[in-house]
Formats: structure tokens, sequence, C-alpha cells
């Protein structure tokens, strides 16, 4: 199989404060280096905590923040944000937050005729015809387009949100929580649609969400990041069935799960990494029960470890 999306050594680095004859103060390492593959028509499930660095990720994909390091290979071809339509050709994101994401001063039509108009140069009757075919592929009526967003539910938003992605005809599309902020019953219609399209399009989808129930339901495969960087990958059953990182363990055993208790962690107390000072060595050290004094002192690389994972672990499960 083709790979779609090609990801190597990517990393962002943020500057931090400013110095009083110019420069910065320090520097924050959101994501460091990583390197990742997409198969064409895979759904690939990004998860970690907040602050690990995936939304960071996720914009560094589509051109929204410009990469520190690294290349991004689309096809087998290279793209840089030195033009944005070739990017926007190629991938596209839904945001998380579907209200706020579409410009509240402009009706439905208007939104949805930009990246036809801007991308792809159609005239007039032409984006009216793909716009309506859009529209029917993802269950909305033709009347929704002469209204604006804030005349809509969430549920009904996120739809338009992900038509304006398909009105770009752009084969890859990053998910960035797409479905967190719609009530639960929502939660299924949105990701039904979302497993339908990729069907009749032929989509490439990453996946990006901290509900680990959620990404085991669509995923093909599972990449974990903690701290900026990917400390597992593999197969969505692997994963899940028999996590080999700590971290990973930790995420399946926190999760809310009906008819169990909740419960806090056992390092529920333990200190995060400081972005700004990172601790030597592995960065999830002080919260691993296995860790030991190589781990504190040379960081793990990702290395297989059976058919189809891949961990960044001294001591892994």
């Amino acid at each position: 199989m083709s790979i779609a999306l090609q990801v190597t050594d990517l990393a962002k680095t943020f500057p931090v404060g400013k110095k009083l004859f110019g420069g910065a103060k320090g520097a924050v390492k959101a994501v460091h280096p990583i390197t990742l593959s997409v198969e064409t028509g895979e759904t690939l499930g990004i998860v970690g905590e907040s602050g690990c660095g995936k939304s960071t990720l996720a914009r560094m994909l589509v051109g929204l923040l410009p990469a520190t390091t690294g290349q991004i290979e689309i096809e087998g071809e290279a793209l840089n944000t030195a033009d944005p339509a070739a990017f926007g050709k190629r991938i596209q994101y839904v945001f998380q937050d579907p209200i706020s994401s579409l410009n509240p001063r402009k009706t439905i039509r208007q939104i949805m005729n930009a990246p036809l108009k801007l991308l792809h140069k159609m005239d007039g009757p032409a984006r009216e015809k793909r716009i309506l075919e859009i529209f029917e592929s993802v269950n909305l009526r033709a009347d929704f387009l002469d209204r604006y967003p804030h005349e809509f539910s969430g549920g009904q938003a996120q739809r338009i949100g992900i038509a304006r992605a398909l009105a770009a005809q752009a084969r890859i599309l990053i998910l960035d929580e797409p479905v967190s902020a719609l009530d639960v019953s929502v939660q299924a219609q949105v990701l039904n649609l979302l497993a339908d399209l990729k069907r009749e399009f032929g989509l490439t989808y990453l996946f990006i969400s901290h509900d680990l129930a959620v990404v085991e339901a669509v995923s093909d495969r599972i990449a974990v990041l903690y701290f900026g960087s990917v400390v597992e990958e593999g197969r969505a059953e692997d994963i899940f069935a028999n996590p080999r990182h700590p971290y990973t363990k930790l995420l399946a055993d926190s999760a809310p799960v009906v008819g169990r208790p909740i419960s806090d962690p056992e390092d529920a107390h333990a200190e995060l990494p400081n972005p700004l000072d990172p601790p030597q060595g592995c960065a999830f050290a002080k919260r691993c029960p296995h860790a030991s004094d190589i781990c504190r002192k040379t960081t793990p690389r990702l290395e297989q470890i059976g058919a189809d994972q891949r961990v960044a672990c001294y001591h892994p499960l």
C-alpha cells in the first residue's frame, strides 16, 4: 500500500520571553523530532495528555505552524508553507470547536465557496454544483447554505466543518478532537459519518484525541505522545490489549469504564516534567514504577518490539 503522509524528524520549538537587548530567554520544545508514516486509506490515532504536543503536531502538518526542523511529504512530494494552496489541495484540518472555526460574519454558502474559488478556481455554477454534492454527502439540507454559523447546533456545525474540508478535495484530513465538544449521541453520528466519507472518497485520517474509547473505535494504528515525543506506536488492537510502554498502560487504566469505580492513577500526585527545564533521560521516568538509572540518564529511542509495535522504553512491559 502507498504512503499518503510521511513525517521525518518533524519538531517544533517555541521561544519563551525576551531579553532586554533582543533574543529569547529560553525555549520550549513542544514537539521533539517525530518520524511517522500513514498509509493511504488508513486512520492513525494520536493520543496523549493535554499539552503533549498533539495539536502542535497537527498544526504543523497543515501549515498553520512552521516546523522548526523536519520534513513533511504527501504522496512522496515534499511540501512547505511557501505555497499554502499546495497544502490546501492535499491536506485539510477539521477543528475541535466547530462553531468558533466558522466565520460568524459569513453565510455557510460564502464559507463553502472560499476553498473552491481560491484553491480550485471554479466558476459560480461549478461551485454551486459541488457544494450541493458535498452537503448531500454530509447529510445537510441545501437551505442551510444561506444561514450563519450561530444558527446551528454543535453537530450540524461540525458537519459543515467537515464539508468545508471536503470542498478543498483534500485526500488527507487532520481531525483534531472532532467530537470532544459534542454530546455523546451526536458523537456517534459524526463518527459514523466520518467512516462513511472515508469509504466514499478514499480518505486518509489522522485522528487526534484524548478519548481512548473513541480512538480505539476509529483507528487502524495508534501513536502515543508524551512530552512531545512518540513513546509507543502500533496497531490499535495491540496498543490497548497489550500496551508495552508504562505510560500507555497508565492512559488505558485511567480511562473511565462503565461499572468500574473511578480511582486516581498510582502517579496522580507525581511531578510532571517542566518544559522550560526538561529532565535528562526519559521524560516519564519520575512517574514510572519501572525506571532505573539508565532511564534517568539516557533518552530511549523508539525501537521495534514484536511484529507491529514500536516502543521507546528500556523496560517495556
